[in-house]
């Protein structure tokens, strides 16, 4: 008798990982959310939840927290493709914390981004989500690479780097006394390049702007800030109509994009392969400074 060895790649690998985190998520807590944006790894987030739970539909909704200054082209992706799979969607806006005098900006111009920790907060007390699943990775940021699969976070919502639970043989606790929460991270241990590589194995479609597309931009602080009605050129600046694609999506006001000529899948991994820059570090205004880094954002209850 002949036995056959299946081959497995590391795509395969990281997959059955991430379903098995879902699965886990789902046994062991009662009232999950999972965070879907609109963005790559999100996008990535719900083929693997498809893989993990159906045909039934998924045990948790969707959920955004949205700024009020993202990409239309994201949010109507967003919008439509949950409406697809027939799942539902939550969106909770900064704009209504600050309606509400949570969140009060010390000027107009200011950006909405690092202000998204009140609102998720908010949020998972309206509807009294003891856990949050999102597509953060750790190769993303340093502050994330110190994170736990299964993050803890106490009665604040904050995240404590020195005191988080062991992971040891792939075992998870998600045991939370009521008012904790738990931030649950399936792709983790993800890069940049294995989320592209997966877009193209399983064709996922995105929005359009993470191709290369003519856009204005002006530059600022070493990097291509979108002039936009939100964030318009300043007097001294040059507008220029580039070719760019974004490497991450999110508020206006702190996304950037990157010169590029790949307008497709397979162009956009060429690219990813070969760069040396993260994508936060080449595109995300707002990690640049102190006040808002992320470890500091985090511990304050950002995602």
């Amino acid at each position: 008798m002949t036995h056959t060895l299946s081959y497995l790649s590391h795509l395969d690998w990281l997959e059955s990982e991430a379903i098995h985190i879902l699965r886990e998520v789902a046994g062991q807590c009662a009232n999950p959310t999972l965070l879907f944006s609109g963005g790559k790894d999100s996008i990535c987030m719900l083929r693997i939840a498809e893989k993990a739970f159906r045909p039934g539909h998924f045990p948790f909704p969707l959920m955004h927290i949205d700024t009020g200054h993202n990409y239309r082209e994201v949010t109507d992706f967003r919008d439509r493709r949950a409406a697809e799979l027939g799942e539902r969607l939550i969106v909770r806006s900064v704009e209504d914390s600050m309606r509400r005098g949570t969140v009060v900006l010390k000027s107009p111009s200011e950006s909405r981004n690092k202000h998204q920790s009140v609102t998720l907060l908010e949020a998972i007390d309206e509807f009294g989500f003891d856990a949050c699943i999102g597509g953060a990775r750790r190769d993303e940021e340093k502050a994330r690479a110190k994170e736990r699969i299964f993050s803890f976070r106490d009665e604040f919502g904050q995240w404590d780097p020195k005191n988080q639970r062991p992971e040891l043989w792939d075992i998870y606790n998600a045991r939370r006394f009521n008012g904790e929460n738990m931030r649950v991270f399936p792709i983790s241990n993800w890069t940049e390049l294995d989320v592209w590589q997966y877009i193209a194995r399983e064709r996922l479609e995105l929005p359009s702007i993470y191709y290369a597309h003519l856009r204005p931009v002006a530059r600022r602080d070493n990097a291509l800030c979108p002039v936009t009605d939100i964030t318009p050129a300043l007097p001294d600046e040059k507008i220029e109509i580039l070719r760019v694609r974004f490497r991450t999506v999110g508020d206006i006001t702190c996304t950037a994009p990157v010169e590029s000529e790949a307008d497709t899948v397979e162009k956009v991994i060429a690219e990813t392969a070969v760069t040396t820059i993260t994508e936060r570090g080449a595109t995300r205004l707002d990690d640049q400074t102190s006040e808002a880094s992320m470890e500091q954002r985090k511990k304050e209850g950002y995602f």
